[in-house]
């Protein structure tokens, strides 16, 4: 079974979020009809190359295109040194501004705040300085319930009822916001953990996420090899799922040993069923169940 390095594509009304960009990372997005110049975001998890290798071909063909918008990059301490580099001895030049934000060393805390999101990096348990990232919906305004709502009401007076608050009107009429609109559905989550050890002080960074991406670089059997190479089994990717309580559990990142996936889907789901798998080219919601 073909399978690329690592990269995740989040996308969220018009802004697009890349997660790790391995080797052949900007290919695949064409490939699935995406174009690169909608990225704004990138955060890549740690310096192992099957995570960021594809991501200076990535910047350089951006700039290539002409693109002139700001792009910003979040990762470990070195990655700017290395695109430094990179940069100065092909004498390229990027047309666009490009901001990099160096995470902090086993720290959890926030790096992003978006009108739409906000983005917290994780610390993970890896050979080398790895960081996992959540990201967390705002709360939404309530929906207007139009049908039932006096035509040619203003502006100001909409904006009200959606954020919870009644209306009066200059005629003594009075709009209860919860009689003319519905909740808003409750903010979406998303945890991405890449290359780790299993580590239960994990599920508290992520307790109750709609959806948790983690690892499950082998089947159970070989624990211990996980254990020697700072990584997680499918058992152990489940067992993290349930004690965080999460809504759903993808697991991916597989050792190229298993051409069948069935077996590492079975073991996370006899801890875990509601565990999906990470297959290249699918599309996956936050937080639709089944």
């Amino acid at each position: 079974m073909l399978r690329h390095a690592t990269a995740q594509l989040l996308c969220y009304d018009t802004d697009c979020y890349l997660i790790d960009c391995g080797e052949n990372t900007q290919v695949q997005l064409l490939r699935y009809k995406f174009r690169p110049g909608r990225l704004k975001y990138i955060f890549i998890s740690h310096l192992h190359g099957d995570h960021y290798f594809g991501l200076i071909g990535l910047l350089t063909s951006l700039s290539l295109a002409q693109r002139h918008d700001d792009l910003w990059l979040f990762g470990p301490p070195g990655l700017g040194d290395i695109i430094t580099l990179q940069l100065k001895y092909s004498d390229s030049r990027l047309n666009y501004p490009l901001h990099f934000q160096e995470i902090e060393t086993g720290q959890a805390y926030p790096i992003l705040d978006t009108p739409a999101l906000t983005v917290e990096a994780i610390p993970l348990q890896h050979r080398i300085h790895t960081s996992g990232y959540l990201f967390r919906e705002k709360p939404q305004l309530r929906k207007l319930i139009k049908e039932i709502l006096p035509p040619d009401l203003p502006h100001d007076a909409l904006r009200q009822l959606k954020e919870g608050r009644d209306v009066t009107l200059p005629d003594g009429q009075m709009l209860a916001s919860d009689v003319f609109t519905r909740p808003a559905p409750p903010p979406r989550s998303y945890a991405f953990c890449s290359d780790t050890l299993y580590h239960a002080e994990l599920a508290e960074r992520v307790q109750g996420v709609d959806l948790l991406y983690h690892e499950a670089t082998f089947l159970h059997e070989l624990h211990e090899r996980a254990a020697q190479t700072f990584h997680s089994t499918a058992r152990q990717a489940a067992q993290l799922a349930r004690l965080a309580g999460v809504g759903r559990l993808m697991i991916g990142h597989y050792s190229s040993r298993y051409k069948d996936l069935t077996p590492l889907l079975d073991e996370a789901r006899a801890v875990f069923p509601a565990t999906v798998l990470a297959i290249e080219g699918e599309t996956i919601d936050v937080r639709k169940m089944g």
